[in-house]
């Protein structure tokens, strides 16, 4: 995943939230298990900025899992998410993400990421969240199948939101799973262009913008 678009610009004009610009710094190569830039309901307010732990985990389980992605077809059942999933949902912004395609050679990395004629300027992943022992939170990122246009890379890939529906996805009133799905409107992946970039994205240290740079 990436994120190197300004968070506290974004924040102020998606969320009307103030972020400390010490958020902006950018991220080529953001990897489980390091925190993510993610909004929540606040208390008294639609929304509210929360850094996450890229990493869910339920805080009445002592030592289980921390999966970072929550299947779209089962996170509204599964024991594990469900209530995060009606109570708790959050938004992580990226300016794209990274699927691996496999062929003979091995694992070709590719950057996924908005057209330049996209409806929206930024990528909102739909989010499940928990609170941490430790006064903090956690989340893992809802995935799906993937649409027909990025099958042919990858058998899932995220729920990007469209930004319209932002409010209904951040709302912890609307619980009732039937109508969490109704209102929950994708981001049309026409909006998403892609190409092949440098295997250096497997490795974790590496964090700058070449990574997203196109291939021959």
């Amino acid at each position: 995943m990436t994120r190197y678009s300004a968070t506290s610009a974004l924040a102020i004009r998606y969320f009307q939230v103030p972020v400390d610009a010490g958020f902006d710094a950018p991220r080529y190569n953001v990897a489980p298990g390091t925190d993510l830039e993610a909004f929540k309901a606040g208390e008294d307010t639609p929304a509210a900025f929360q850094p996450m732990l890229w990493g869910f985990r339920p805080k009445r389980v002592e030592g289980g899992p921390r999966p970072i992605n929550a299947r779209a077809e089962k996170v509204a059942t599964s024991p594990y998410f469900r209530s995060a999933f009606a109570h708790r949902r959050c938004i992580v912004l990226a300016d794209g993400w990274y699927e691996w395609r496999k062929t003979e050679q091995g694992k070709q990395p590719y950057y996924i990421t908005l057209a330049e004629n996209a409806p929206q300027d930024i990528l909102m992943m739909a989010g499940i969240w928990e609170p941490t022992t430790d006064d903090g939170a956690c989340c893992a990122i809802i995935t799906e199948p993937a649409s027909d246009r990025l099958a042919h890379i990858h058998d899932r890939k995220p729920l990007v939101l469209d930004v319209e529906c932002r409010w209904d996805w951040l709302d912890p009133e609307l619980s009732d799973t039937a109508d969490i799905r109704t209102r929950t409107v994708r981001l049309d992946p026409a909006a998403l262009r892609y190409h092949p970039v440098s295997a250096r994205v497997n490795r974790p240290a590496a964090d700058d913008r070449t990574l997203i740079e196109a291939i021959g």
